[in-house]
């Protein structure tokens, strides 16, 4: 027998059938998707490269893609946290600058992992031919092994506090 009360309670908390919760959802998913299948396909055909002339190119019109692509998920997200229950216990100061501070702490993370591998880096060059001369292991790459991804993590987790 499985215990459902857990979940019960959870879904009282939020709304699967708000249309932003379900916008949000699915740009959170659709967006890694995108961008792995239009990288393995460049890597397989070079037909980005081809259409825009350059491997460079091609990758900062992706890398382009990509950012707005990011509005857009960050957008639906903002829209369903708005529209979605608020737990009491989390409408205090101690919510508020714990959010901001994890927030704050995975925007270093992000910032600093594009500092380092810098737009071509960040934005899938490897899959374009477009290889560094070194692997990075300077901050934040010595104190975590993928930084951007726990950064945007710890992001939203911040901004969902928040």
């Amino acid at each position: 027998q499985v215990d459902v009360r857990a979940m019960a309670r959870l879904f009282g908390y939020v709304d699967v059938t708000d249309s932003g919760f379900v916008a949000a959802v699915l740009s959170i998913a659709f967006n890694p998707f995108f961008w792995n299948v239009v990288a393995r396909w460049e890597h397989r055909t070079r037909a980005l490269s081809r259409l825009f002339g350059s491997p460079h190119a091609a990758c900062y019109c992706l890398g382009v893609v990509i950012l707005m692509l990011n509005g857009v998920r960050s957008h639906c997200f903002t829209e369903a946290m708005k529209s979605q229950p608020k737990l009491e216990g989390l409408d205090c100061n101690w919510a508020y600058y714990s959010g901001l501070a994890i927030l704050t702490v995975g925007s270093l993370f992000v910032i600093s992992s594009f500092l380092a591998l810098g737009f071509i880096g960040t934005f899938l060059g490897d899959y374009f031919g477009i290889l560094m001369e070194a692997k990075v292991t300077s901050f934040p790459f010595n104190v975590l092994d993928n930084p951007m991804y726990w950064g945007s993590t710890a992001v939203y987790l911040g901004w969902s506090l928040m």
